[in-house]
């Protein structure tokens, strides 16, 4: 059987309790080593055949699994964060499908929540937003004309921006113009839980600059909006004039 596991953003202790189990148990690994702490793998067996996949193509990928197929092998495909979000297993998947070779697909916890935690801060707050928008900006891969930057900014939503650190510059523009103003929140986090991990705060208008000095230009989340400093309002699921199907709320 083949599994897709998320490895979590970096610290090898995020990875679930399933993904870990099946590390232990793999007889195959293939994990994308460019983005993947290969700390992870000093979990697995010993006789565990290891590939990185950061110099190999699909095919190549794929070739592997298909050559190391067994009903009684456990084969590992070791991606970042969740490998739903931007893990380009969709592709890997179709394949499998056309071979009939089972899969099946375990998450992990992703490098925009792991960011999120690290800020200490909750990306849906009540009077504040409910929404978020995880994105990226356009590059080699393009975008869809109406998931444009400045569209999605528009709806002044939290955000939660991949792959876009290195063209830094234009992302704040398409934000400013979305968000109509320059005094957003920004975060910046850079490697989120990983031992070189590195915050940078503040506002669209400065955040450019802090990056551009700090170096950083990838492994970076950018989020973008008021749940980070903002006021915001109480929840009504703890406060005890509100009633709910677990707790009679005060008149």
């Amino acid at each position: 059987m083949i599994y897709f596991v998320g490895a979590g953003p970096g610290d090898v202790d995020l990875i679930t309790v399933k993904g870990r189990d099946l590390l232990t148990r793999a007889d195959v690994v293939i994990y994308a080593g460019s983005l993947v702490w290969d700390q992870h793998l000093r979990f697995c067996k010993q006789d565990c055949l290891q590939f990185n996949s950061a110099g190999m193509t699909l095919e190549e990928v794929i070739a592997v699994m298909k050559k190391n197929d067994r009903p009684e092998k456990v084969i590992v495909r070791l991606h970042t964060g969740d490998p739903t979000i931007y893990g380009a297993i969709r592709e890997q998947m179709s394949f499998l499908e056309k071979e009939t070779m089972p899969y099946r697909v375990i998450p992990g916890v992703s490098s925009f929540t792991a960011a999120c935690a690290v800020i200490n801060r909750e990306f849906t707050v009540p009077g504040v937003s409910q929404t978020v928008i995880v994105t990226r900006m356009e590059g080699k891969t393009p975008v869809p004309e109406l998931e444009d930057l400045e569209r999605l900014a528009s709806h002044q939503s939290s955000m939660a921006i991949f792959l876009s650190v290195q063209e830094i510059d234009k992302v704040l523009e398409k934000l400013k113009r979305g968000y109509n103003r320059s005094n957003v929140p920004v975060s910046v986090v850079y490697k989120a839980t990983w031992p070189d991990q590195q915050v940078l705060t503040g506002t669209l208008a400065d955040i450019g600059e802090k990056v551009k000095k700090a170096g950083i230009s990838r492994f970076a989340q950018i989020l973008v909006g008021d749940f980070i400093t903002g006021d915001y309002e109480r929840s009504l699921l703890y406060n005890p004039e509100f009633s709910h199907g677990y707790r009679k709320g005060k008149e």
